[in-house]
């Protein structure tokens, strides 16, 4: 079958992208396409891989093309579109080609720059130094990219970039500015850089919103026939999409995406778009991988097909989610109602273990403010949370039956659970010894999650039953039935 290729249209470089990766290509490079379009933007996307192993040399191969497959409900009819995104003009792998990222700086046509390097992205990295090719870490990167514009430019403030990261994270534009600021003081970087940092830079706060499970590796075989060409970097995502940006108010005007139609909304205050997406839909779906998977299912879509995990996750949002958050109630459940819709989309097969990448700092921006808040309001433990907090533990195991789990996370992470697991024997108390390491490893929670009242003994119990007597026996204790 012949592969993805066609003419396209050169565009000037306007936008850096941090991250190669389904979701950013199902959705900034998307709505740059659909502007270049529909606007005047006229701008296309250099895309930047930071891992030694990723998509770069397949978007290159490609010229930069890929087909975008758009599958949901629209007014209860269900809609499946290809469409081919144009808008990349190149990939750049920073272990090999540092000094054409480095070159980019020097590019009066750049404004913008996006990332989404998931939750664990945006942190401080002591060790990172000016000098090393690249950085270790995303802020690391983007503080030496921006040093050698301002270099270039000689401070030049209309030379500044409107920053915008995509990551789960509160106030993710501020963090990242802060880090930035830190690292500049670490490397000894000059005064005037600081200060250009500051007032020629705009750091947005962002939220994202569209369901992308990527590439549909088990659907290949019916979409190649009915595109009559291959394409290696092919992703399938949702129709519903939003892009909430606290920013300028000339922003709508130099990324005109409300002015084609797409759903971008440049706002004062993101808290309310933030807290009800990030604790409903993203708390649900990561409080419900590793329930469902160690049920042996492998989907969204599967997880809301079983009545005890989709019942595990509605109670979830409606008994404590929402009622720990204190969010509207009534909006809220509505939202929740679109949200259980959404993970029902008999188009998308979003895979439970492409969730798990990273999950503990997911867990901790999506769950743990909700367990942390309902504790606070109602004195007890939300217990379908502390159920999904043992259930991740027991994830971390790294089996399911004799199967080997494929976990993804960072290296720390995945090296403190290998040594906790290793040293147990098999009595309750090794487990509840496993339980108290994972809720005190401040490195990851920031706090000592023990000194919770009661928190320690719920999060036992439910290991103890998972281990005891299988996922399947230990979620039917937990979901309530109905009267």
């Amino acid at each position: 079958m012949k592969k993805l290729m066609m003419q396209k249209h050169v565009y000037p470089e306007k936008v850096l992208q941090f991250g190669t990766g389904n979701f950013l290509r199902a959705f900034t490079v998307w709505m740059i396409d659909r502007m270049n379009k529909e606007s005047n933007f006229n701008g296309s996307v250099v895309t930047v891989q930071s891992t030694n192993s990723g998509t770069a040399d397949k978007i290159n191969r490609q010229n930069g093309l890929y087909t975008l497959c758009l599958q949901g409900i629209v007014d209860d009819q269900p809609v499946k579109e290809y469409e081919v995104i144009h808008s990349i003009s190149r990939a750049l792998n920073l272990h090999k080609q540092y000094n054409e990222y480095i070159e980019l700086a020097k590019s009066p046509d750049l404004r913008f720059v996006v990332s989404n390097t998931t939750e664990a992205g945006i942190v401080y990295d002591a060790d990172d130094c000016l000098d090393d090719r690249p950085q270790n870490s995303f802020p690391g990167k983007l503080t030496a990219f921006l040093y050698h514009r301002f270099q270039y430019f000689k401070g030049n403030k209309s030379k500044g970039l409107i920053i915008i990261p995509c990551e789960l994270i509160d106030r993710n534009g501020d963090m990242l500015k802060e880090i930035i600021l830190q690292l500049a003081d670490d490397w000894g970087l000059e005064a005037n850089f600081a200060d250009w940092i500051k007032e020629a830079n705009y750091f947005c706060n962002s939220l994202v919103d569209r369901i992308v499970p990527g590439f549909p590796k088990d659907q290949m075989e019916e979409i190649e026939a009915e595109l009559g060409y291959r394409d290696e970097l092919i992703v399938t995502g949702e129709q519903y999409h939003l892009w909430a940006i606290e920013g300028p108010d000339f922003l709508r005007e130099e990324f005109p995406a409300e002015e084609v139609g797409l759903n971008v909304k440049i706002v004062e205050d993101l808290a309310p778009f933030r807290e009800s997406k990030v604790y409903i839909l993203n708390g649900a779906h990561t409080a419900m991988t590793p329930i469902a998977y160690l049920c042996g299912l492998e989907t969204v879509g599967e997880t809301m097909e079983d009545p005890e995990t989709r019942r595990f996750v509605e109670e979830l949002i409606l008994e404590e989610v929402i009622p720990g958050t204190g969010l509207p109630e009534a909006e809220m459940k509505a939202f929740a109602k679109d949200v259980l819709n959404r993970f029902s989309n008999p188009f998308i097969q979003h895979y439970l273990l492409s969730i798990s990448l990273n999950a503990m700092a997911k867990f901790k921006a999506r769950n743990l403010p909700v367990l942390l808040s309902y504790v606070e309001k109602y004195e007890k433990v939300p217990e379908r949370i502390a159920f999904a907090l043992g259930a991740w533990i027991a994830f971390y195991r790294g089996k399911r039956g004799d199967e080997d789990i494929q976990l993804s996370d960072e290296e720390t992470i995945l090296a403190f659970f290998k040594k906790i697991w290793s040293s147990h024997e098999g009595s309750e108390q090794a487990l509840r010894e496993i339980v108290k390491s994972v809720l005190a490893y401040e490195k990851l929670w920031d706090q000592d999650l023990n000194e919770i009242q009661g928190l320690t003994e719920s999060v036992w119990m439910h290991l103890l039953e998972i281990e005891r007597n299988g996922m399947q026996s230990a979620l039917k204790n937990i979901v309530i039935e109905k009267v």
